[in-house]
């Protein structure tokens, strides 16, 4: 089961995790945490990988309105959008709230969910192409 959108795109790591915020913020989206696994990896457990950062994105009013519809929902926010290198190409990927979401058993979220997800897509979409 697909439970993300991606894309791979070739150039600079940091250029690309810009362009994605970019991309992120074009959808009404920021970013609350920026966590760099690699220097964490590197820090915690002195292991050596490949670059890899996951950026926590909220859009504020999908999230409130998802708030209102279910107060734990928090467990599931924000969407997380990772960007990694494998072999020379960056990917850049994006959770499908939707899918995340499915155990939620509440339509009000569902809604919210497909919405947000459409908007994600739209971002990985926009990588893809820039």
């Amino acid at each position: 089961m697909a439970y993300g959108f991606t894309t791979n795109l070739e150039g600079s790591f940091s250029d690309i995790i810009e362009k994605t915020k970019h991309a992120l913020a074009q959808e009404g989206f920021g970013v609350l945490t920026e966590i760099d696994v690699k220097a964490t990896m590197k820090k915690k457990l002195d292991v050596d990988i490949e670059q890899y950062v996951i950026l926590g994105a909220c859009n504020p009013p999908f999230a409130y309105k998802a708030l209102q519809a279910e107060p734990e929902i928090g467990l599931l926010l924000p969407c997380n959008v990772i960007v990694y290198e494998k072999k020379g190409q960056v990917i850049v990927s994006a959770i499908n709230p939707a899918v995340a979401m499915s155990m939620v058993e509440n339509d009000s979220v569902a809604t919210v969910a497909t919405e947000v997800g459409e908007k994600l897509h739209a971002v990985i979409e926009s990588l893809s192409v820039s």
